[in-house]
């Protein structure tokens, strides 16, 4: 139950997702996580850290520990779950939105499957 609740904690997920390819600094990450708030930011590497599944390196950036690589890989059915449940309320919401309800057209921003989980 500790897993779910720290997973289930706005953010924490795609702070691991963000440091599935290698170590970034402090910044870097803020802005892959949509620019969220230096405070939560740190707040939930804090947690990451003391759960050990996110380790800082000696010039202060952040990675996964051997712990956080192995949540990666058990997350990854959820990920490929994620895209598809998308796709899926993507294409229901066309066949049932009139033009008047249609969402607005994306910016052409990089999309990432948790962003779902996230709320951005």
């Amino acid at each position: 139950m500790a897993a779910l609740d720290l997973f289930g904690r706005r953010w924490s997920l795609r702070v691991v997702w963000e440091l599935r390819e290698g170590a970034l600094g402090f910044r870097a990450l803020r802005e892959r996580c949509s620019n969220m708030s230096s405070s939560v930011l740190r707040q939930r590497l804090v947690e990451l850290i003391e759960a050990r599944l996110v380790h800082q390196t000696p010039d202060g950036h952040y990675a996964l520990t051997a712990l956080g690589r192995q949540a990666h890989t058990a997350l990854s059915p959820l990920v490929d779950w994620s895209v598809a449940w998308a796709a899926d309320l993507a294409e229901h919401s066309a066949d049932h939105d009139s033009p008047a309800t249609d969402a607005p057209a994306t910016s052409g921003a990089a999309h990432h499957p948790l962003d779902e989980a996230t709320g951005t």
